[in-house]
């Protein structure tokens, strides 16, 4: 549990924010952000945002009027020296941070971090952490909560995306009777569940099925079934027209196979390494698991980044699982 009492002094005591947030972003991160941007700017703070990356097409509706900024495109790191506070949010990592790396460890403004990860790195910050809370996006409402400011449709949309995502749309073992009268206050309050799974769900491009077809096409089974794997190749995206983004939440759907306890997937990114995502649904602690190769995350969802060829990387994490699951 957060003892909120440090974190509203610090923004009551503060005028100028920056905010930011992990590459590779989901919906926790960006509605995490927009909500706590909303939140900062009604009690009349001075809130920038600014990210090391650019907004991925299938989350750019949750941002129509721009304010989310990319370093070194949208703003210059020097433009941030004027911040009093830099919050970041839904990571601990620096690993994950991108060129806001540096930004973050040259900054003069105090540094505070509000996340759910049980892993996390020392960001010379003062760490605001949950890890029993299912989603970033619940923190950013209690904080709202804690600094008196009622909930609008503007906070409500990118909170309901942060909780919903970060639960599978409510079907992971982390919702509880909690997160559904958390959904429901946020849905009175203005966020529209059916519209916003539309803008989520129901707009994907060609070029994501292609992806999800050569996705399932590489898909193995181990372990009597219970370990499904696959792969993605960068070549395969250029390919098919597909984008970086597009690869989020396949590993989901290799769960749906009948089974299977736990799933891993390696996407080489555009650099040449390799995004590795594992998940849980046994006691497998994939959390355990990434930070055997410098990454982190939850008991039942976890990532981290390795070095290729595929061969390697694929053949160390697997190797990794196999010896968590033979254990259980």
């Amino acid at each position: 549990m957060i003892v909120w009492h440090r974190f509203i002094e610090i923004v009551r005591s503060h005028e100028r924010f920056v905010l930011t947030t992990h590459v590779r972003p989901d919906g926790d991160a960006l509605g995490s952000e927009l909500a706590m941007m909303t939140i900062l700017e009604s009690l009349g703070k001075d809130v920038r945002v600014c990210n090391a990356f650019s907004v991925p097409p299938n989350l750019r509706f949750l941002d129509p009027e721009r304010g989310l900024a990319q370093l070194g495109v949208d703003i210059a790191a020097e433009q941030l020296v004027d911040r009093e506070v830099l919050m970041i949010l839904d990571t601990s990592a620096w690993a994950q941070l991108g060129a806001m790396g540096d930004v973050i460890r040259n900054t003069k403004a105090l540094k505070i971090v509000l996340d759910h990860h049980k892993s996390g790195d020392d960001l010379g910050a003062e760490v605001f952490k949950d890890v029993d809370a299912e989603a970033t996006g619940r923190l950013v409402v209690e904080a709202a909560d804690q600094l008196g400011v009622a909930l609008t449709p503007e906070i409500a949309r990118p909170a309901f995306v942060a909780l919903a995502t970060d639960t599978g749309w409510f079907r992971f073992s982390s919702t509880t009777a909690e997160t559904l009268r958390l959904a429901g206050r946020l849905i009175d309050a203005g966020a529209v569940p059916d519209r916003l799974y539309k803008e989520l769900y129901e707009n994907d491009s060609q070029g994501r099925l292609r992806l999800i077809g050569r996705a399932l096409d590489h898909a193995r089974t181990e372990l009597d079934g219970r370990l499904i794997h696959t792969w993605l190749g960068r070549a395969e995206f250029a390919d098919i027209g597909a984008l970086p983004s597009d690869s989020e939440d396949i590993i989901n759907m290799t769960l749906s196979v009948g089974g299977t306890e736990a799933a891993v997937i390696l996407v080489e990114q555009p650099e040449g390494e390799f995004k590795v995502s594992l998940r849980s649904r046994c006691e497998m602690d994939c959390s355990a698991i990434a930070e055997q190769f410098g990454g982190g995350g939850h008991r039942k969802a976890a990532g981290a980044t390795l070095n290729g060829p595929l061969e390697s990387a694929q053949e160390k994490v697997l190797a990794a699982v196999r010896a968590a699951m033979e254990n259980l």
